[in-house]
């Protein structure tokens, strides 16, 4: 996935901000990729450490708003999720499979909604944040090192 000319200027001029908040927004509003913007930011120069830290403090953040909407929103948002094929999936695989649902939770186009899935329906915040935000915070680290 190539990055919008902004957003690479973005990272470029701002960095490790610049990539939190963006990796924050992929997370939460846009259909963007967190893992190409961190790429991003590595090719243009960023430490990996520093772009490992940035992106996953920003992507967990944008995660736990998520989970927290569907927390204090819930039902409301159930007509809005099932909109999208992503959406669907997400309440469904939460549904029928509750907490297990979270470990697909990192996957690109389902796992923004299960995060929010996971707060209408209740999971525990213990358990979202020890899977859900865990295995994104895993991810970046994978993704760290392949770029080293």
């Amino acid at each position: 996935m190539s990055l919008p000319i902004w957003m690479s200027d973005f990272i470029q001029n701002y960095g490790f901000w610049a990539l939190m908040l963006s990796s924050f927004i992929a997370a939460t509003l846009f259909p963007a990729s967190s893992s190409a913007l961190m790429f991003a930011a590595m090719a243009a120069g960023m430490s990996p450490l520093k772009a490992f830290i940035s992106a996953s403090v920003g992507n967990s953040a944008g995660c736990a708003v998520n989970y927290w909407l569907g927390y204090l929103i819930g039902k409301p948002l159930i007509p809005k999720l099932q909109r999208s094929r992503s959406g669907r999936k997400a309440i469904d695989y939460t549904q029928k499979y509750g907490v297990w649902s979270l470990f697909i939770s990192w996957a690109p186009f389902i796992g923004d909604p299960i995060t929010i899935a996971a707060g209408i329906f209740r999971i525990s915040f213990f358990n979202f944040v020890a899977i859900a935000i865990s295995l994104r915070i895993i991810g970046y680290l994978f993704l760290t090192l392949f770029f080293i």
